[in-house]
């Protein structure tokens, strides 16, 4: 396979993988992603994971990245309260959700983090689109609810209202963005006392913030 023949097959795709290249091609030579990263057409993201070099990379390009080299995942917890705007601090690595065991990668585009949760939490996302030349893309991004539940479940040593505060949250876009019906579907899927009982105080707090 000659590269020109990859970049033709492949250019729809964000990111891809020695899997999708031996779909087209059973018979592919590994050693040739090597050469190639050599005279700079593709970057080696993770180990079997590639873009192309010349990829814009933007935080929707980022968050679909994370999405497909550690699946399934979505984005969730800090990288979420922010992309909602809850808190003020800039959030340099892309955290995310998965039924697997807790990794991070370092890689020369982005750092990416996951933390598990328990098959059973696997929900509560939404497909977010994003435009493209090529096709319509998409990530997964936890919702706001439960994102913020997603933190909390996490974060078991926020407990009151010094932690609360702590977080600055950002209470005009909590309140305009939150359903709290939902925030009570999604707390029920826990079925933890301890996180019920800290999210409705969490809810008192932002109310009298």
């Amino acid at each position: 396979m000659q590269y020109i023949e990859l970049s033709e097959t492949l250019k729809k795709h964000t990111v891809f993988s020695l899997t999708d290249i031996r779909k087209i091609n059973s018979s592919f030579c590994r050693r040739r992603l090597n050469e190639w990263q050599d005279k700079g057409y593709i970057k080696k993201i993770i180990k079997g994971y590639y873009i192309f070099s010349d990829l814009e990379l933007n935080e929707n390009v980022l968050f679909e990245i994370a999405n497909r080299i550690y699946s399934p995942s979505y984005i969730s917890f800090e990288m979420a309260l922010s992309y909602y705007h809850l808190i003020p601090e800039s959030v340099y690595e892309i955290t995310s959700a998965s039924t697997r065991r807790t990794y991070k990668f370092k890689t020369p585009i982005a750092e990416f983090s996951y933390r598990a949760i328990k098959p059973q939490l696997f929900f509560g996302y939404n497909l977010v689109k994003y435009p493209d030349m090529y096709r319509e893309r998409y990530f997964k991004m936890a919702s706001i609810e439960k994102a913020i539940l997603d933190y909390f479940y996490i974060n078991s040593n926020i407990k009151d209202g010094i932690d609360f505060a702590s977080l600055r949250i950002n209470k005009d876009m909590f309140f305009k963005q939150v359903s709290e019906e939902k925030l009570h579907k999604f707390l029920e899927k826990f079925t933890q006392k301890r996180l019920t009982e800290r999210i409705k105080a969490f809810w008192e707090f932002m109310k009298n913030a």
